[in-house]
């Protein structure tokens, strides 16, 4: 009888030891998973795909004509962008678009119409910061830079040639983020690009130049994907 009942004991307490070890492992993995935080399971890298209205400030100058001036044309692009996360809080966003633009003379040289017509590839990296106490809801600021490369460019009416040079440009951006789940959301940004590339020509024979203040804005809607 003694004997059974030292058997049952010490069953008891290996059954007991047994759900204490698998409480302790458990608890401990829970515990690391806390402190580690939702983003140890989710990827870096997101994309946006957006539409996006690009609009141009419509400034511009032929440095040998006084009181001239020049406006090129807005336009609606498919753009592409994709952000590495460093933090919850820090990414990189660099986006991927391309868009042609119309150049027509105003004021003192109205009479002369469409002078050219350019594509552009502005590439743009901003440095963002992301709040990320407002749920489903992420709002972010960013700022960086823009390289700017123009191509396939044709003059038109009174000039017989046009180039516009690549240059460097700063940006801005506000926008936001609302996730439907883990991996999917909609988002609304806005970029404001200073760019003001210098650009010459030729006319009846006679070498011109000037700058091209587009200064644009960047209005853009789409889907985000976090991988």
């Amino acid at each position: 009888m003694g004997l059974h009942k030292f058997t049952l004991a010490a069953g008891g307490s290996a059954l007991v030891l047994a759900l204490l070890a698998a409480t302790g492992t458990t608890a401990g993995a829970a515990d690391l998973s806390e402190r580690m935080g939702p983003a140890a399971a989710t990827s870096p890298w997101q994309i946006r795909v957006r539409a996006l209205g690009v609009i141009t400030e419509d400034k511009g100058y032929v440095s040998q004509i006084p009181g001239s001036g020049l406006e090129y044309s807005d336009t609606v692009v498919p753009e592409l962008d994709i952000s590495y996360f460093f933090t919850d809080n820090i990414a990189a966003e660099l986006i991927l678009g391309t868009t042609k633009a119309n150049i027509t003379g105003t004021d003192a040289i109205s009479g002369l119409g469409k002078v050219g017509e350019t594509w552009l590839l502005p590439p743009t990296l901003t440095l963002q910061y992301h709040f990320t106490d407002f749920g489903a809801f992420k709002p972010y600021v960013g700022a960086g830079v823009n390289y700017t490369m123009f191509y396939s460019q044709d003059a038109a009416g009174s000039l017989s040639s046009i180039k516009v040079k690549d240059t460097f440009g700063a940006a801005v951006q506000v926008g936001f983020d609302y996730m439907i789940d883990d991996h999917w959301g909609v988002n609304f940004d806005v970029k404001k690009l200073f760019l003001e590339p210098e650009w010459n020509g030729v006319t009846g024979g006679t070498a011109i130049s000037g700058k091209a203040k587009l200064n644009p804005w960047l209005i853009g809607t789409g889907l985000t994907y976090r991988f």
